[in-house]
């Protein structure tokens, strides 16, 4: 597991190297919540398209559109399906309708489903110790000579509250106090100084809305009766041209192409072609550049993944029983029992092959894939250096 050290040792703490943290859709449900703790703070899209369908019910527009897929043989279209099919349907739909729905149902529908997920998404960090606080204390730790870039495809706001806890300036595409609006002269010139991260949301955010006279503006969550920018569908890609989609995933782009650029991402699937392309293409253009793979589960449940890391050097893949290094794929390699005690590292888990056999071999688990761990990781890294809530005492 030597490239643990080098990712540790070379490019996350480096002041030298520009960094970037890609936050998937999986880190927010690491966090969990409730009695048992059992219930991630906010689902993946599989829970939250599990979500929309219980509370939309019986809505008779969203069994059109599930009639739609079957007939198109798909019989379990996920919450971006869904709202891409409709926003499909409704650039066509003009004052009229489209395969049995009117423009006002593909309209109603859209809205629907939004609501459901600024619902679910809009949800307050629950303590002060969660790995989106160890994250952002990482951020501001070390003076470096170009900014941390958080690149995310969630529309919640925790990235935002730890970043405001921890007392971390950032730019995020917007300037303005009382309806900010999305400045994208403002990311292109980037003159602001490295000591203020930069976060990207490539899919939208709960709180960004669209307006006809000026575009694009942040506002906040509780807004009612304006059009919530979320799109993880094919608005992004039909009509990302006046849309801050665009310059996000050029953001993502321009970090890439910089030399010795390090890419760290976490709880994110590899299972959109679209940001896939963006990812492996800047990898390509620049072979000084590396990405980090931090995979929650088996490789085997990331086959799509594990193909691109095949076919591009200076992407790596460390999953919880394996990895894909400088395009080979291997297996993490078993210990003797004796030499592997469960304490030994705290990020690489030993579990005997055969618990029976005190003399056996035991088999490592990565686990930096888990958003919660890899949290505690940079924490290690840097230790405490959240500011106080309270002033010491003096005795």
């Amino acid at each position: 597991m030597n490239d643990l050290g080098h990712l540790k040792g070379k490019c996350l703490s480096s002041s030298k190297r520009p960094l970037g943290l890609f936050v998937g859709a999986g880190c927010p449900v690491a966090i969990r919540v409730g009695d048992n703790k059992s219930t991630p703070l906010i689902p993946d899209i599989a829970g939250m398209t599990k979500a929309v369908r219980a509370t939309l019910g019986n809505c008779a527009e969203l069994k059109v559109i599930d009639d739609h897929f079957k007939k198109n043989g798909r019989e379990h279209p996920n919450l971006e399906d869904m709202l891409s099919h409709i926003r499909a349907l409704r650039t066509v739909a003009g004052n009229e309708g489209v395969r049995g729905m009117s423009a006002a149902d593909l309209d109603s529908l859209d809205k629907r489903i939004c609501q459901v997920i600024y619902e679910l998404a809009d949800k307050s960090l629950p303590n002060t110790e969660t790995p989106y606080h160890h994250l952002a204390s990482w951020v501001s730790a070390v003076e470096r000579e170009s900014p941390v870039e958080v690149f995310t495809t969630n529309y919640d706001l925790l990235m935002e509250q730890a970043f405001e806890y921890c007392c971390v300036p950032y730019f995020d595409g917007f300037a303005g106090a009382r309806e900010p609006f999305f400045d994208i002269r403002a990311m292109e010139q980037d003159v602001l100084p490295p000591r203020w991260a930069r976060l990207w949301k490539l899919h939208g955010s709960i709180n960004w809305y669209q307006t006809d006279a000026k575009g694009v503006l942040r506002g906040g969550t509780d807004e009612q009766g304006r059009k919530r920018v979320i799109h993880p569908s094919h608005l992004k890609y039909e009509e990302s041209r006046r849309m801050p989609y665009l310059a996000m995933i050029d953001r993502l782009r321009a970090f890439l192409k910089q030399p010795t650029a390090v890419l760290v991402v976490c709880g994110y699937s590899f299972r959109d072609e679209h940001l896939n392309e963006v990812i492996v293409q800047g990898l390509q253009g620049t072979p000084t550049a590396v990405a980090f793979g931090l995979l929650f589960g088996l490789a085997a449940d990331y086959s799509q993944a594990v193909r691109l890391a095949t076919e591009r050097q200076n992407l790596t893949l460390l999953a919880k029983n394996g990895a894909v290094i400088s395009g080979r794929e291997a297996r993490w390699a078993e210990k003797d029992t004796k030499a592997a005690t469960p304490d030994s590292n705290k990020w690489v888990t030993w579990t005997p092959l055969d618990p029976a056999d005190a003399d056996g071999k035991c088999v490592p688990y990565f686990m930096l894939g888990d958003f919660a761990i890899f949290g505690e990781f940079l924490h290690e890294l840097i230790g405490d250096t959240r500011p106080r809530t309270e002033i010491p005492s003096a005795n």
